[in-house]
């Protein structure tokens, strides 16, 4: 029993490792996405190393924002967080796509208010989201 007991206190402290390391280790790697369509929604389901995250495109108010429903469990949930057009100042990955970012591309990034949201680094290629909006 003890054993057990052991072997699960070392699983959790293995994954709370793995939960807290440097998210930039990761910048460049693929990710595995699954995208499903329902009820005329896009969602992306993302695998980042034993973190499964859902990011929907939820609406297009305007021509330069984007509704976007950000649950990583994790980390944060947002319903309804406005991201703006922007360009990438620095290398990354879309958040949707796991598609690698330059800078000078355009995308999405989660519009800046105080506090700042726990997603304000993440970015999602523009060309993700007009997929997406399309395809509602």
């Amino acid at each position: 029993m003890l054993a057990k007991r052991d072997d699960a206190w070392m699983q959790t402290i293995g994954l709370l490792n793995l939960l807290s390391a440097d998210p930039g280790a990761n910048v460049g790697k693929q990710e595995k996405t699954v995208a499903r369509i329902s009820r005329g929604t896009l969602t992306f389901m993302l695998d980042r190393e034993a973190r499964e995250m859902c990011v929907r495109v939820v609406d297009r108010p305007s021509p330069i924002t984007a509704t976007i429903a950000w649950r990583d469990p994790t980390a944060c949930c947002y319903g309804d967080q406005v991201w703006r057009a922007s360009v990438s100042r620095s290398d990354g990955v879309c958040a949707v796509s796991g598609r690698p970012i330059h800078p000078g591309d355009a995308v999405y990034r989660p519009r800046a208010s105080h506090p700042l949201p726990l997603n304000v680094g993440e970015m999602i290629l523009a060309a993700v989201v007009h997929d997406a909006v399309e395809g509602q």
